[in-house]
């Protein structure tokens, strides 16, 4: 009886956990919700809804507002379940349930008490990209890396665990991503010597189900030897330690800040893996895998089906973390499912997600120049490597040796901003940085919980360019083409969303929404927010009214200099130097900021 009463008792809690999979699935198809950060578990950032359109965006008013309360940088966005909306905030975190039906009143409001001394420890600005939900709960990964369920009706804690340890250098700076029973979780502080890794907690209590790292041994990193491929070969023994010197991989970077997707049929999560440790390539010899990587793992397992590391031995800080968009695309008259990623080195990805086959890599920036571009003959044994060019290679110019005029800058021809993706245009459409830099490694030593860089940066705007710091572009995955490019005077820090009412909305760091035509680019609507706005474009609707919503709170790394009072030219890893005009067009803020048509 025993035996009997476990197993219908198993039976009864994965069919509980299928039903709670099935609802969490139904509003995320449900275009009336914002139900998960990244729009859809493919990560297009499209909406179906189509009461905005091309011909009457320019009419859009501001609906409602509401301040968060904290200053620094507001990145991610609110969802919306059904008559509420979830609201977050950069460090400490707060979390606010706002009802929708009584004009955003706040049902609830949890503020975590975190230990202010993680503040230094986090690269970049205190940012938080959002928080998600599944099973009735609202789930927040706080800057102290603790992983949070609330009860989505009352706020009351569900469940908490400790996902890294800040003394370390160990933070959080990402969303979460509900999957399956399960919720997936990264890490952050690959300047500080962490080594990354992506765990995967039981909605139902917070237990460890499995976690992966970027690199050590074959069961650290959960691959298969014989099964596990990249570019359709066996990945072989070892393959996390054996392009290390020594035990430097235990300190290797390869952190995982960045957004998750995730393709049901297949049962597959994406990701990208950061840059390794330290910034001094010197220290560091050999390929670093697995850092600098696109991974494809079971997503109840964690166990590795294909890998592809896009920038071997990385020399210039291109974390890998920028999200894949899914997309079923034809190509060659057949069509397949397919993985788009914009990495922070300025070459646009396009691959099987399936297979991980390699199908397109090519610079969605003109201005990139580090490399001549990726091998794609299947027989050279450079087969999808990057062809450097020793001008810019800071390993080859060596220790102590300014390398001028390198472009993207460490930042990236694109960061962690998300780009969309119109299945009905077969447009990608992609917020970049137009900066280059100077980068310097030096010798550095590592220290828990200390910063291990070992490089001095200065960046500025691309030269012999437009003069501004971004562009806004559509972009073709099928061909790696730019389409169309609007020009910015700073990077555009924002995640766009594109509509099906033919618009596409993002934001600029002087705190601008705008929207433009999915088809030509053209301009239809600008509205100037409180604050810069690296937040991420939203939409939903209630009471059958379609709204856009948008965070504004400058910071992040590109406002780093306001957000912290920063002003030495080399503060924030360069960034301050670059960006120290934009306190000329903006200021500090926390609003949420809700724009609807006129009724």
């Amino acid at each position: 009886m025993k035996k009997l009463f476990a197993l219908t008792s198993g039976i009864a809690l994965c069919a509980g956990m299928a039903a709670a999979n099935e609802s969490l699935k139904g509003l995320i198809d449900d275009p009336n919700q914002w139900a998960i950060q990244t729009g859809d578990y493919k990560n297009q950032r499209y909406s179906k809804l189509d009461q905005i359109t091309n011909e009457n965006v320019g009419d859009l008013q501001v609906a409602w507002t509401m301040s968060t309360g904290v200053l620094r940088g507001h990145e991610g966005s609110p969802l919306v379940i059904g008559n509420m909306m979830y609201l977050h905030t950069p460090f400490p975190n707060i979390v606010y349930a706002l009802d929708l039906d009584q004009d955003g009143k706040i049902a609830w409001k949890y503020e975590p008490k975190q230990d202010p001394d993680v503040i230094p420890v986090m690269c970049c600005d205190t940012v938080n990209r959002g928080v998600a939900y599944a099973d009735g709960k609202i789930f927040l990964h706080q800057a102290d890396t603790t992983v949070v369920a609330l009860d989505a009706k009352t706020g009351e804690v569900a469940w908490s665990v400790a996902n890294g340890d800040p003394s370390k250098g160990e933070t959080n700076t990402a969303t979460v991503m509900p999957v399956n029973d399960k919720i997936i979780v990264g890490i952050s502080g690959g300047e500080f010597g962490v080594r990354g890794s992506v765990t995967a907690y039981n909605i139902a209590d917070g237990s460890m189900a499995w976690r992966a790292y970027s690199m050590g041994p074959d069961s650290d990193i959960l691959m298969d030897p014989e099964a596990t491929t990249h570019l359709g070969k066996p990945v072989g023994a070892d393959s996390g330690t054996n392009t290390w010197e020594g035990d430097q991989w235990m300190i290797g970077g390869g952190t995982t800040w960045g957004w998750y997707s995730f393709d049901p049929e297949l049962n597959l999560i994406y990701y990208g893996t950061g840059n390794p440790s330290t910034w001094n390539p010197a220290q560091r010899p050999g390929d670093n895998r697995w850092s600098m990587t696109i991974m494809a793992r079971d997503a109840d397992t964690g166990m590795a089906k294909w890998v592809y590391q896009m920038t071997p031995h990385d020399e210039w800080d291109y974390d890998g973390i920028n999200e894949m968009i899914l997309s079923e695309q034809t190509i060659d008259g057949t069509e397949r499912k397919l993985l788009t990623h914009f990495d922070r080195n300025g070459l646009g990805y396009t691959l099987d997600r399936e297979s991980g086959e390699l199908l397109v890599a090519e610079k969605f920036d003109p201005a990139v120049n580090w490399t001549t571009g990726v091998v794609m003959d299947k027989e050279s044994p450079e087969y999808g490597r990057p062809q450097v060019v020793a001008q810019y290679s800071t390993e080859q110019n060596g220790e102590d040796v300014n390398s001028t005029g390198i472009c993207p800058a460490a930042l990236g021809s694109k960061d962690q901003q998300p780009a969309a993706y119109s299945p009905e245009t077969e447009l990608f459409y992609v917020p970049t940085n137009h900066v280059c830099m100077d980068y310097e490694p030096f010798r550095v030593s590592y220290t828990a919980g200390q910063p291990y860089v070992g490089a001095t940066l200065a960046m500025y705007p691309a030269p012999d360019s437009h003069g501004g710091m971004g562009n806004f572009i559509a972009w073709d995955g099928k061909t790696g083409e730019i389409k169309w490019s609007l020009p910015e005077q700073f990077s555009v820090w924002s995640g766009a969303l594109a509509t099906a009412g033919n618009v596409v909305f993002y934001g600029t760091l002087e705190g601008y929404l705008k929207a433009v035509d999915a088809t030509t680019g053209e301009e239809l609507y600008k509205f100037k927010t409180p604050s810069g706005i690296i937040g991420n474009v939203m939409t939903y609707t209630h009471a059958d009214k379609q709204y856009v919503g948008i965070l504004s709170g400058v910071g992040g790394w590109a406002g780093i200099g306001l957000a912290a009072g920063l002003t030495n030219p080399n503060d924030g890893l360069g960034a301050v130097g670059g960006y120290a005009a934009l306190s000329d067009y903006t200021a500090l803020g926390g609003q949420l900021t809700v724009f609807a048509l006129p009724n």
